[in-house]
This record gives structure tokens, sequence and C-alpha cells, in this order.
């Protein structure tokens, strides 16, 4: 796969506009920026604000969402949806993502008895969607946006795209204000915070990094443009920066940052499975000099989780998971 095709589908499957990818050489270690641990900013605030139920809410990316009574049966084009509605105790009507055969949440027999909406991710279809009779159908804005004009009129269309933790929360506000389902909002808000807050107060001076890939093309998920990568900067050391859509970071870069540990995304484009791609980039003579590969700190991750979740459930998961091999 070619590192454009990569950086199209990493963009589409984590809802970012992902330029970081390593191959070849690039600009200094210097260049990667980043504070060490004693420079570190007050913790995350844990303090968690009343939802009132409501029949119209606006997002922070401004906008509007109204239904004429609090939805039951929601429709999830995106993982982040699933997150949100697993954090409300709620299930979705159908689905395309696979999170929910995660453990944490229904595990894979519960999840099997979701109905999955046809076309995949990138191009659900609107009549498949309509048939599950939706009150409310959650797409992601720069993928699914293109349905609107579909589903206009038969059912409520929300378009989402979260750039950071702080949207994922404003997202899921929104949801339990619409579902009415505010205590349970409140409830997930105040233990990702509480996860989070602890997570910063325990902070790592090791050096993190986090790639994704499928073969021999793989990039750095970076702050701003990924998520749960926004996550590190305030539990270890995380000098990665985006540097735009055609930015590259090098292997040579990534062996001068001296990385403590390295957790890896392997993303499946329907080839077979167990091909990790960490396994890939041991074929690289560079990669067995890194001291995270050296030591036998390199993490395989589950991208569903940690790069299509997004919402407080699945950010909490890559804290654990985090913490646990940065101490």
């Amino acid at each position: 796969m070619s590192r454009r095709m990569l950086r199209t589908v990493r963009r589409w499957t984590a809802a970012a506009v992902m330029g970081a990818l390593l191959a070849g050489c690039g600009s200094t270690a210097a260049e990667t920026g980043g504070e060490r641990a004693g420079d570190v900013g007050a913790r995350t605030d844990v303090t968690v604000e009343p939802i009132t139920a409501a029949r119209s809410v606006t997002d922070a990316k401004g906008v509007t969402v109204a239904t004429k009574a609090a939805p039951r049966r929601v429709v999830c084009l995106v993982a982040l949806c699933d997150d949100m509605l697993a954090e409300l105790g709620m299930t979705p009507a159908a689905t395309n993502s696979e999170l929910l055969a995660h453990p944490k949440f229904l595990g894979k027999e519960k999840a099997a008895k979701i109905p999955v909406v046809p076309g995949g991710f990138l191009a659900p279809e609107a009549e498949a969607i309509l048939s599950y009779e939706p009150d409310l159908v959650i797409g992601l804005e720069d993928t699914h946006g293109r349905l609107a004009p579909a589903l206009k009129g038969a059912t409520v269309f929300w378009p989402v795209q979260p750039g950071s933790w702080e949207d994922s929360v404003g997202y899921l506000r929104n949801l339990a204000a619409l579902t009415g389902r505010t205590a349970q909002g409140e409830a997930a808000e105040k233990a990702f915070r509480a996860k989070l807050a602890g997570a910063e107060s325990a902070r790592s001076d090791k050096t993190a990094l986090v790639i994704f890939g499928s073969d021999e093309n793989f990039g750095v998920a970076t702050p701003g443009n990924d998520v749960a990568a926004g996550l590190f900067p305030g539990i270890a050391h995380y000098p990665w920066k985006s540097r735009g859509v055609d930015g590259t970071y090098g292997m040579e870069e990534i062996l001068a940052a001296d990385v403590d540990v390295l957790f890896v995304e392997t993303l499946s484009f329907g080839g077979p499975s167990g091909d990790e791609l960490s396994g890939k980039l041991a074929e690289n003579p560079l990669w067995s000099r890194i001291p995270a590969v050296r030591n036998g700190d390199v993490h395989e991750v589950d991208p569903e989780v940690w790069a299509k979740g997004r919402g407080t459930r699945s950010l909490g998961i890559v804290l654990d998971e985090a913490t646990a091999a940065l101490r």
C-alpha cells in the first residue's frame, strides 16, 4: 500500500489528518520538540458540571442536533458513537464498528448480535441505514457528511469530528442530554477525568511513541491529529508533533529520540490476520537499535480502541494500557 493511500485510510478510520508518515530521512531529533516531565502543567480538572436533559444541543463544532423525543434507536457509523452509547448504558440499532467486540465493551458474543450496516465504514448504504428505523444516526463529518441529504426528513443525522479528548467528552455530554441519560453521562465523564488526572499525577519520564500502519509504510500518531495521542504529553515524554499532511518522520529520528516504550497499531485492510506491523518493521536494520525494541518494550495494541474508539471508555483503556507499560 502506498504512503498516500495509508495516510488517506488512517484519516478515515481515525478521523485524523495524519501526515506524520515514517520513511527515510527527516529533520533532526531536536525538531521533535516536547518538554520533559518536570515541565508538565497542572493536572486535568476532575470537576464535572451537571448535564441537563434537552431536545436540542449544539456541540463544540457548532452543529445543532434536535430530536422530537429522547433517541432510543441510534445507528452508529463511527466507533465514537458505539463508545458513547456504551457509556450511557445503550447499544446501537446497527453499527459498522468492531469496537463493541472488545471485552471491556460487550464482548464478541453479544456484539455479534448487533446488525452490521452494509457498505462498511467508508460507504455505508443510506437505504440500509433507514431500514433500522433510527431516531438518530451518528457519523464522521468528513467521511459520512455526504449522507446527510439522503437521510434528511427520515431521521436526524449528527456529524461528529473529534480532535481531542475534550471534544469526545463534549459529544458524550451532548448525547447524554439528548437521551436523558444524564446521570450515566456525568458518571462516565467523572471516571475518565479521574483516571486521566491520576495518570498525569504519576507522569512517566520515559519517552513514548505511538505508530500506525499495515506494511512497510507507517506513521506517527500526533496530538491534535489523533485523540489517543493527545493524552500522551500529559503522561509521558511525547516529543512528536504534526508536520502537516505531507510531513514525515524518519526512522533515524525515532532512533535518535531514544524511545523507551513503543505502541504499535496494526491497521487491517482485509489482509491476513496476525500480520503485525512490528513484525514487518523488524526487517528494517534500524528497528532493532531502538531502545524500546532492544528492551522488549514494544506493545501491539488494539486499533479498534486506540485509533478508532476515541470516546471516554476507549481512552480509559488506552490510559490503563499505556500507564502500565510506562511504569
